[in-house]
Parts: structure tokens; C-alpha cells; sequence
């Protein structure tokens, strides 16, 4: 059986670090914090629930971040 691979380390930032920042300024520094993927969403998009290690969500409305979470 092969082992389990760890995922890589995320960085040290915590989501609420984005929250209120325009989603553009948002984006480029959690791509510069080293975050791997950042997914801008809109309020209530219908998303999957799979955790994906370096990837960091964003709830934008009107032009903010409104709500960040990992995965």
C-alpha cells in the first residue's frame, strides 16, 4: 500500500487578514503570502465541499471580501 502523502504547509496568514480588502489587492497578497490557488466566489455560490491544501476562498460582494476560509 503506498503511504499517505502530506500535504504541503500552508502559509502562516489567517482568512481574516482578506477580510475587507478590495478582492483584487485581496488576491494579490495571498498569492504573494504564498497561497497556491485563490477563488474568488459570489454571496451563496452553490461550491463542492473538498478541502484543497493552499487554496484560499474568497466571498466577494461588491467589489470586497466579505468572507475567507482555507480549503
Amino acid at each position: 500500500m503506498a503511504p499517505i502523502p502530506t500535504p504541503p504547509a500552508e502559509p502562516d496568514h489567517t482568512p481574516d487578514d482578506y477580510v475587507g480588502l478590495d478582492a483584487d489587492t485581496a488576491e494579490r497578497r495571498a498569492r504573494g503570502d504564498g497561497w497556491t490557488t485563490v477563488r474568488s466566489l459570489p454571496p451563496g455560490a452553490i461550491i463542492t465541499m473538498e478541502y484543497l491544501a493552499g487554496r484560499l476562498n474568497f466571498e466577494v460582494d461588491d467589489g470586497r471580501v466579505r468572507r475567507c476560509w482555507k480549503g
